[in-house]
């Protein structure tokens, strides 16, 4: 199997959130012809597909997404987002690294292991979702895993495909994911004349003080695989358009992106503890999507180490950064790990990936399956 050709086919379906636009139809009739029991898996909007080969343990379970970001201005592509062009050795569309070439190669490189191994030692599945990058994820993965252990699916081991290397190949693999938090703090005045501010009451100044204490404060030192808790503030609205009018009220949005040494449960307590040091005339509302998880180094990392290194001579490094992904669903589920292509081009104009990379990516997966199952 050419891992380029389906890889350009995939990225030729538009399938931008929610929309699927043929992308799992496709990649359903391929996985078909190599034995898979496809299911097509529709919750609200959103187009789902789990497919599985065989039916005994161990279970490997490969998890992606078919959707992709909007491409912006297609004028802007060189040869556009959803035609997908080879040009000095790079593949371009949208989709090409966010994550379509993964899947691909995934695909790929379980049909390079069936080449040898017509019955793998237990079964191969994929949960591939077209909820990914949406806003709230809850018609995709969430609702598949739930299916999946419904229907007697949970895999013993989870495989997630986003691009986890900053610039080459083989030099990181995620096994957590820091937690996220947002949240909103509004200060309460009166509003009035700036000439007569005896008779106004202005929120602003309690508002600085509270966010640049926030902002301030160090939360911890962080540990071996976590960066530190760091809170950045987003924005700041007082939808004031005079300039002689004390406003009535100021709100400011802060996020947090924080390590296990916190829930968002306890990291909000401590939010309102430092606040309450400056002022406790303010509100808060505070919104998480997901803690922060961490598969402890153990067999199952150690295998995709060890065949990132088998294929690229690299020793991958064990990290947490980066944003939130559907492996933080997962791992209420069993042991996952993050490994994919190159995430330099990721949501940008003329997103790409290079071919040598993605060919190296399916035998990084085929090396995955034969050190899993043996082979």
């Amino acid at each position: 199997m050419n891992v380029i050709d389906l890889t350009q086919k995939l990225i030729a379906c538009p399938s931008v959130t929610p929309k699927d636009a043929g992308a799992q139809v496709l990649l359903a009739a391929t996985l078909e012809k190599l034995g898979f029991e496809c299911h097509h898996l529709q919750f609200g909007e959103v187009p789902n597909l789990f497919a599985r080969l065989g039916t005994g343990g161990p279970h490997l379970c490969y998890a992606g997404h078919t959707d992709v970001v909007p491409p912006g201005p297609e004028g802007e592509w060189t040869f556009g987002p959803f035609n997908p062009q080879v040009k000095d050795g790079i593949l371009y569309g949208r989709g090409a690294s966010d994550m379509k070439g993964s899947i691909a190669a995934f695909t790929a490189g379980v049909a390079a292991y069936l080449e040898k191994n017509r019955k793998p030692k237990g079964s191969i599945s994929l949960l591939i979702t077209g909820d990914e990058e949406g806003p709230d994820n809850l018609d995709g993965t969430v609702r598949v895993l739930e299916w999946m252990k419904e229907n007697g699916h949970v895999p013993d081991v989870a495989l997630v495909g986003e691009p986890t290397n900053p610039s080459e190949l083989g030099q990181e693999i995620k096994i957590g994911r820091r937690g996220s938090l947002t949240g909103t703090i509004t200060v309460k005045g009166k509003q009035g004349h700036v000439a007569y501010q005896k008779l106004a009451n202005n929120p602003l100044p309690r508002l600085v003080k509270l966010l640049d204490t926030l902002a301030s404060h160090k939360f911890d030192e962080g540990n071996e695989f976590f960066d530190a808790t760091n809170l950045e503030i987003t924005t700041i609205d007082v939808g004031n358009t005079a300039s002689n009018i004390i406003p009535g009220s100021g709100r400011a949005v802060f996020n947090v992106r924080f390590n296990d040494r916190w829930s968002a449960k306890t990291l909000e307590a401590k939010i309102n503890e430092i606040l309450k040091t400056v002022s406790g005339d303010y509100t808060l509302e505070a919104r998480s999507g997901s803690d922060s998880f961490i598969t402890q180094p153990g067999a199952w990392t150690g295998t995709v180490q060890k065949a990132v290194a088998d294929i690229t001579g690299k020793t991958a490094r064990y990290t947490t950064s980066g944003g939130t992904s559907d492996a933080r669903f997962i791992t209420k589920y069993c042991p996952v790990v993050e490994f994919g292509g190159v995430n330099a081009t990721i949501h940008q104009i003329d997103e790409n990936a290079k071919v040598g990379d993605l060919e190296s990516l399916t035998k990084i997966y085929t090396r995955i399956l034969e050190l899993y199952f043996g082979g």
